[in-house]
């Protein structure tokens, strides 16, 4: 083996390989039968980079050769760039010797479109299979859906990855057109579908057999490129809805455009999308899975953009003033999700703790409740509605002061204020 060789093409594939940030593990319920690696329930720890990626995963291209020319991508076929392809053997032998010496618990393995959707996607099994059967390796593998893959393919993939993903890159058909005129939403959505579609089945079959072959345990998920279209954050959240309703995917991926092409129909290269407005989505994001919100609550056609100075349950809290503060005994769960600065898991606890006591502030800080936020949009048995005694226009003005300083007497924060 060429070492030199093979650390050239690994220094230009995962290089490569950065920009796709939907390589979470969690999900994966792969046990260890005597060979190498666990993918178990609780996911994989990771580390990550300053800008959030993760790193601990072999996170590489088979290869960035592409038969298309899509403008946002580094690996584009007219872009001038190193070009490099492992082999199947290659990619088996870095996965298992970095498992061993304890770089990574798993691989997360992409590729550029080569020759065709079939040659490529068969190569990527041919080394989850390999690394399956041949080295019984039971860590994680992520492969990356090809559009246009056939049904046959996507379905031995799913028997030997943990994850399956395909990216729908840019979020609207009209941007993606305009962007990658070789690519359509319709055929990124059909691997989506059959992969549904047989994580449907494996559920219904396991109920009646007691050994049912895996596939792809820990889901699909897919990614959208932020910012090089003019697409709203209203519109971006509305189309991950639509993905989450419709194809049970377990995560959408945000990733804020990078400018690395001089190209017309892109931001200026000078440019590039904050960090926040990626923050701001995933949070969107979380309210929509986990808190009950619908897309057309957080953003509306009056206010299409996310608030990158404050989260989005904060926002919707205070463009609905007249909903607050909620008794914090009394209240259903349902509202109670919605205070700002109460999480998931102290829902629980509130709804536990105040069937035996009635609630305070006190206890809410004990339990982990952001209470310099919460405080002003909850009551307790004194009656305290504070929150609709401030002037409107300075709401927020006290707000993001307490949020960056100790929880004080909202009183006298007031008093500091005028």
């Amino acid at each position: 083996m060429n070492f030199e060789r093979i650390q050239e093409k690994l220094e230009i594939l995962a290089d490569a390989a950065k920009y796709d940030v939907s390589c979470s593990s969690s999900g994966g319920n792969r046990k260890n039968k005597g060979g190498l690696g666990n993918s178990h329930a609780s996911g994989i720890c990771h580390t990550y980079t300053e800008d959030g990626r993760c790193v601990s995963l072999l996170k590489i291209l088979l290869t960035n050769h592409c038969i298309y020319d899509c403008a946002y991508c580094v690996s584009r076929k007219s872009n001038d760039v190193k070009r490099a392809a492992f082999t199947v053997e290659e990619v088996v032998d870095l996965t298992i010797n970095f498992y061993r010496r304890n770089y990574i618990e798993g691989l997360f393995l992409s590729s550029g479109i080569f020759k065709d959707s079939d040659t490529t996607m068969e190569r990527l099994v041919q080394v989850a299979k390999k690394l399956r059967l041949e080295h019984n390796f039971n860590g994680y593998i992520h492969l990356k859906s090809i559009p246009c893959a056939s049904n046959e393919l996507m379905k031995e993939a799913g028997l030997y990855a943990d994850r399956l993903s395909v990216n729908i890159e840019i979020p609207t058909e009209k941007g993606l057109k305009l962007l990658a005129p070789d690519k359509s939403h319709s055929e990124m959505i059909k691997p989506m579908s059959f992969v549904k579609n047989e994580l449907i089945l494996y559920k219904e079959e396991k109920k009646i057999f007691r050994k049912v072959p895996k596939f792809a345990p820990a889901g699909q998920s897919t990614q959208m490129i932020v910012g090089a279209t003019g697409e709203t954050d209203l519109k971006i959240i509305k189309v991950a809805d639509h993905f989450y309703q419709n194809f049970n995917l377990k995560r959408v991926y945000y990733s804020g455009y990078v400018p690395v092409l001089e190209d017309s129909r892109l931001p200026s290269i000078h440019s590039q999308v904050p960090m926040q407005r990626e923050n701001r989505l995933y949070q969107a994001d979380w309210l929509m899975r986990f808190y009950g919100f619908e897309a057309n609550e957080i953003l509306d056609a009056s206010n299409p953009f996310l608030d990158l100075e404050i989260d989005p349950k904060l926002a919707w809290a205070l463009r609905h003033r007249e909903q607050f503060p909620v008794n914090i005994n009394s209240a259903p769960k349902e509202m109670i999700l919605r205070i700002p600065g109460i999480g998931t898991k102290s829902v629980g606890k509130i709804l536990m703790a105040r069937r035996f006591q009635k609630l305070t502030l006190e206890h809410l800080k004990k339990m982990g409740v952001a209470v310099n936020r919460a405080k002003y949009f909850v009551e307790f048995e004194n009656n305290n509605i504070f929150s609709k005694l401030i002037d409107e226009q300075n709401f927020r003005k006290i707000i993001l002061a307490g949020m960056s300083s100790k929880y004080q007497n909202p009183f006298s924060q007031q008093l500091s204020l005028f």
